[in-house]
């Protein structure tokens, strides 16, 4: 059997790290993580900030309703806290929907 090289995840992100993920710079990363405490990264002993896979996946739902659902931070804040369960099911459903897509696009493109 062939050796299929596997994506290995790291347990901590840097600040750095994060910002370029979202292609946002590293101040709206701490914004965000002053403004939403669902945010709560770890800190190293030099008081660098360590996010999690659970911060990652934070930043994409704060990501969706900030910058792509156009909603004001106090918008997003007060949907998180009104029924984060259902906009959290909402944000996987739209970010399946997204895969899907792309599977059809390139299934198209090989036709």
């Amino acid at each position: 059997m062939p050796y299929k090289e596997q994506k290995i995840e790291k347990l901590y992100y840097s600040i750095g790290e994060v910002a370029n993920m979202f292609g946002v710079n590293t101040s709206l990363i701490r914004f965000w993580e002053k403004h939403f405490d669902i945010i709560k990264p770890k800190k190293n002993k030099k008081g660098n900030r360590l996010f999690t896979k659970a911060d990652i996946n934070n930043f994409k739902l704060i990501y969706h309703l900030v910058k792509e659902q156009r909603l004001t931070l106090e918008g997003a804040q007060k949907k998180l806290a009104e029924d984060k369960a259902t906009t959290i099911n909402k944000f996987e459903a739209i970010e399946s929907l997204k895969r899907i897509r792309e599977m059809l696009v390139e299934i198209e493109e090989t036709l």
